[in-house]
């Protein structure tokens, strides 16, 4: 074996059983480090992670119909109408008719909701910066590569859908 080939190896240590049940354990450690902040605020409204999603994706496309929040979040139709009942009920989420076809319905974040979305969303935008500043711009770049590997195909193109959107 040639030199250059040895030293490949020694790079793709990190594809061992080892490297990557340590991967995993660093992942959900990070999970709920990133969830953490938010997750107290949610305790104190009763409400949970499934709300905070909702709350996140109908802020980053105003006017969103229910069906297109359903195939982004992955979740039941009942599922997701719990979460939204109790949104709208608590004057966070507007939903209104369709225009064009009347049985959609497309949802709004109200003055209350995009606050409680900003808070929520600034608590995860601290730690984000902080661990982004930290590990520095390539760590930064091969993270992004490294998320987008891991989703499957048609989530991959949702999320590239959402960056588009957004400009």
């Amino acid at each position: 074996m040639s030199e250059g080939r040895s030293g490949q190896g020694e790079t793709l240590l990190y594809l061992t059983d080892e490297q990557l049940r340590q991967g995993q354990e660093a992942m959900f450690f990070a999970y709920r480090g990133f969830t953490a902040d938010p997750d107290r605020i949610l305790a104190g409204l009763h409400y949970g992670r499934a709300h905070h999603r909702a709350l996140h994706f109908i802020h980053g496309a105003p006017g969103t119909t229910v069906n297109n929040l359903l195939n982004i979040l992955g979740v039941t139709k009942q599922s997701l109408n719990r979460v939204l009942r109790t949104l709208v009920e608590d004057g966070l989420v507007e939903s209104r008719v369709g225009r064009t076809d009347k049985r959609e319905r497309h949802l709004y974040l109200t003055e209350e909701g995009e606050r409680l979305e900003r808070e929520l969303t600034d608590a995860q935008r601290l730690r984000m910066r902080a661990a982004f500043r930290d590990a520095g711009p390539e760590a930064v770049a091969g993270f992004r590569r490294v998320l987008e590997a891991m989703m499957d195909p048609e989530q991959r193109l949702q999320y590239q859908r959402l960056r588009e959107g957004r400009g």
